[in-house]
């Protein structure tokens, strides 16, 4: 067998997987995966199709299985089950608690259908992997908070939710959720509030109650990126000359501050170009960890709020 057929079957291989695992595929997104024409897609198709395999739909439109047709398990690669036990590692350490026993099982199903010769091979290599997380894990007062928060999601129900904001103050909202992400180890909520009318994210540990309501909501509010990339409050631009030694150390955090630009400058800097809707607070307030290594070009108020941080912190600790 040559290479352009050993290539097909794999191809063809994948194709049934991902019918297997999902409502809906097109032709033109399974192009895209496998970088072949749609045309090829086409005959791929057509050979599942004559080996058997009922599929229902046609070129334009996309494709699906016949509902109640069963299929033999799934198969893994060796490279597979190797990158099974590194994502179960990571959810070990990263996933939320309310998501993290349903995952735990999901994994055991995938165990119990793995070759003898492979499931060996998980208990020589899983205590070699590790992941170490250096922030305290958050707690939540509420089981399966994050499932349930996706199900409102699903069947675009509203949710009601008692918050708790970091004044400690608690009040009740309506809220009608986009997505969950996490980030700076805390799970975040991206809804919109009725008692706001707008979006808002709220941080999924200060959650007190939660409830799905039986109103439905109309909204077709796209993908959560879309509100991560795209916030409606007012800008300031903000632009450092930060030593280059200490820039590893601001990987991260100066994305999530707003970074739009990053130019190499004289004598070892480099010059820092943001733009932030937290210039009153946030920012002075990550700024002031590596102020001793960084120059404000511009604006004179955050020159302003950095001094009058430094005179309170400098007042608290003589």
């Amino acid at each position: 067998m040559n290479d352009h057929y050993l290539k097909k079957l794999d191809r063809v291989t994948a194709i049934l997987t991902q019918l297997q695992s999902k409502p809906i595929v097109r032709a033109q997104d399974l192009a895209q995966k496998f970088d072949v024409s749609v045309r090829t897609i086409y005959r791929d198709v057509k050979t599942l199709e004559n080996a058997g395999i009922p599929i229902v739909g046609e070129a334009g439109s996309g494709y699906s299985l016949m509902d109640g047709y069963k299929l033999p398990p799934v198969m893994f690669t060796k490279e597979e089950v190797l990158s099974f036990i590194t994502a179960e590692k990571l959810m070990q350490k990263f996933s939320h608690q309310s998501l993290g026993s349903h995952y735990q099982t999901a994994m055991e199903k995938v165990r119990s259908v793995l070759k003898y010769s492979d499931r060996n091979l998980i208990q020589n290599i899983e205590k070699q992997i590790d992941i170490f997380q250096y922030h305290a894990k958050t707690e939540d007062t509420i089981k399966d908070v994050i499932p349930t928060i996706l199900e409102s999601i699903a069947e675009k129900h509203q949710l009601t939710i008692e918050y708790k904001t970091v004044d400690d103050n608690i009040s009740t909202r309506t809220i009608e959720a986009v997505g969950v992400f996490f980030e700076f180890n805390y799970w975040y909520i991206m809804a919109f509030c009725t008692l706001r009318n707008d979006f808002r994210q709220f941080r999924v540990d200060r959650i007190l109650k939660i409830s799905k309501t039986q109103n439905l909501f109309l909204g077709e509010y796209g993908q959560i990126n879309d509100y991560r990339k795209n916030n409606n409050g007012n800008k300031t631009t903000v632009r450092l000359l930060v030593e280059k030694k200490i820039m590893g150390f601001l990987v991260n955090s100066k994305k999530y501050y707003g970074l739009t630009k990053e130019t190499d400058a004289e004598n070892g800097m480099v010059e820092l170009t943001f733009e932030t809707e937290s210039i009153k607070d946030g920012f002075p307030r990550w700024l002031i960890t590596f102020a001793d290594y960084a120059t404000i070009l511009e604006p004179e108020s955050l020159k302003e709020k950095l001094n009058e941080l430094l005179i309170k912190i400098s007042g608290k600790h003589q």
